[in-house]
């Protein structure tokens, strides 16, 4: 991919979360016919086979660099997607997107740690408006703390540190490879899931939606959503990067609205508009 401006590669990773907001209610949908770790392993499991056969890596992928750097990121996009599902069974969930969305606080502290290179203020009140946005978005009026709420702030540190991850290795290997490396290992994991869980089974039976449900998120919302975001994170920040993330709840919102039939409040309607607020405090000003 040729060099890219900031902005250009902001305007791809917001994509990327339109993607996943937008297919929120066909997973939703799916997961009444299919436990999660089966969804999960055959949609990964079918994303890499997808993008081997396009890309045909050969044994380029199994070299130590790319190996270690794709598996170091991999394990925690591995842990978000685990913590977030097996938390989901222990608490509600609104509960669960507004600890999910902690990550967009989280990456910036974390980066304080890792990367040793201090946000701005821009970013880090970008950071909170977003941060405030998705609490509106999801938090319900009479939020209760439940004991799965731990776990799933295991999943927003998780997906934290995916952020920061990819961009340390994003400007050092392939982005091709290191995506393709992540999302073998996601299925390979979740696989190993499926057998030690008592829970899971596989499904009575295999519907035309549920393959439709397995064939969008492992193309569209794996296959070319992490393809992306690893092709152009190196041209923006990881704080940045997990602001623009945080308008997925604001697409998977309007999705539910227009095809689930679910109500959009004027309260979720002011949640939206703080993330969009903080995303531009961060896009106009971020870079200053």
């Amino acid at each position: 991919m040729t060099h890219l401006k900031a902005w250009q590669a902001d305007i791809l990773l917001l994509t990327v979360a339109f993607i996943w907001g937008t297919t929120f209610v066909i997973v939703k949908n799916a997961l009444q016919g299919i436990t999660p770790f089966i969804f999960l392993a055959v949609r990964f499991l079918i994303a890499f086979v997808f993008l081997y056969v396009i890309y045909r890596p050969g044994f380029r992928i199994l070299k130590k660099p790319i190996l270690l750097a794709g598996s170091a990121i991999g394990v925690f996009l591995f842990a978000g997607y685990a913590f977030q599902t097996v938390g989901l069974q222990y608490t509600t969930a609104s509960n669960t997107g507004f600890i999910t969305g902690l990550s967009v606080i989280l990456v910036p502290f974390f980066s304080i740690f890792i990367t040793r290179q201090l946000p701005n203020f821009y970013v880090l009140s970008g950071a909170l408006l977003a941060a405030g946005g998705l609490a509106l978005l999801t938090l319900s009026p009479n939020l209760a703390f439940q004991k799965g709420d731990v776990l799933v702030f295991f999943c927003a540190c998780s997906f934290a540190l995916h952020i920061i991850f990819v961009g340390r290795y994003a400007n050092q290997h392939d982005p091709t490879l290191l995506a393709m490396v992540q999302i073998l290992l996601v299925g390979l994991l979740s696989t190993m899931m499926t057998v030690v869980s008592p829970q899971e089974g596989l499904p009575h039976s295999w519907t035309g939606e549920l393959w439709w449900a397995l064939g969008i998120t492992a193309i569209l919302a794996t296959s070319l959503a992490f393809l992306i975001q690893n092709s152009v994170q190196r041209y923006t920040s990881p704080s940045r990067t997990a602001i623009i993330f945080a308008t997925e709840p604001v697409f998977a919102a309007l999705t539910a609205y227009t095809y689930g039939g679910e109500e959009l409040t004027s309260r979720a309607l002011l949640g939206a508009a703080l993330v969009l607020a903080g995303i531009l405090l961060a896009e106009l000003k971020g870079s200053s």
